[in-house]
């Protein structure tokens, strides 16, 4: 298998990175393309796997840039927690930047997602989050204006917005997920600071209250590299195979 030009490439590029330090810079696309024989396109796809891993950063306008050693967030789904919570199981300093914190009246979405009428005012939270210097996050949650107002949050708003329900006592109850892996759009990779078109772990989530009212739409945008999530499921014991039937 490694005699197939793809994985020769990728074979090369692999080297290439263990041996540059951690914060130097690859050569330019078009000087790595000519050295290693391929076109940019073929370069630039065989790239995308190792920038999935954490090991190699894209920077628009700068180059590409070797990462070094990754710290990982490691966490089940079983329990919603915030990336915040996460990190600081771990021993791991998260921080957000990039905040911003505007209102909007409610188009035929997010009406329809968050069960208000057209026209409501909402008030949506963007931010980046960052493991040491390296963003790693992109998270986008829109509430209704009368759950949270711009100026509810406090100065010192860390970057979670399910740890501030919390601890404000909102009677949270269950958090339904979608989870897929998507292609960056030019509005989340410039923050994340990679290429449109990388491969994120797209979250698309709604948070209901014990009266079953949704009160929260979040979009979150993971790097692969910098996360592992797990789910444990048990085996339905209801679904058993009756004796010596397979």
């Amino acid at each position: 298998m490694a005699n197939f030009p793809f994985q020769r490439l990728q074979g090369d590029l692999a080297a290439l990175i263990a041996k540059t330090d951690a914060g130097d810079r690859l050569p330019s696309e078009p000087e790595l393309a000519k050295k290693l024989g391929v076109s940019r396109a073929t370069l630039r796809e065989a790239m995308r796997m190792f920038e999935a891993q954490g090991l190699i950063r894209r920077r628009q306008g700068s180059g590409t840039f070797v990462v070094g050693q990754v710290s990982v967030i490691d966490a089940g789904l079983e329990i919603l927690e915030s990336l915040e919570t996460m990190a600081e199981r771990l021993g791991l300093e998260v921080s957000v930047s990039d905040l911003n914190v505007d209102t909007f009246a409610a188009d035929r979405e997010h009406a329809t997602n968050l069960n208000v009428p057209l026209g409501t005012r909402l008030t949506r939270v963007r931010r980046v989050m960052q493991e040491e210097t390296r963003p790693v996050a992109y998270l986008v949650d829109t509430l209704p204006e009368d759950v949270l107002k711009p100026e509810q949050l406090p100065a010192n708003f860390k970057g979670s917005v399910l740890d501030f329900l919390l601890k404000r006592g909102d009677a949270l109850n269950l958090s339904r997920a979608a989870i897929s892996a998507i292609g960056a759009t030019a509005e989340v990779a410039r923050p994340l600071e990679i290429q449109r078109g990388d491969v994120l772990l797209h979250f698309s989530s709604q948070l209901f209250v014990t009266s079953g009212k949704v009160i929260d739409c979040s979009l979150s945008y993971f790097i692969p590299g910098y996360f592992n999530f797990i789910v444990n499921r048990r085996v339905n014991p209801v679904h058993k195979f009756a004796e010596g039937v397979l």
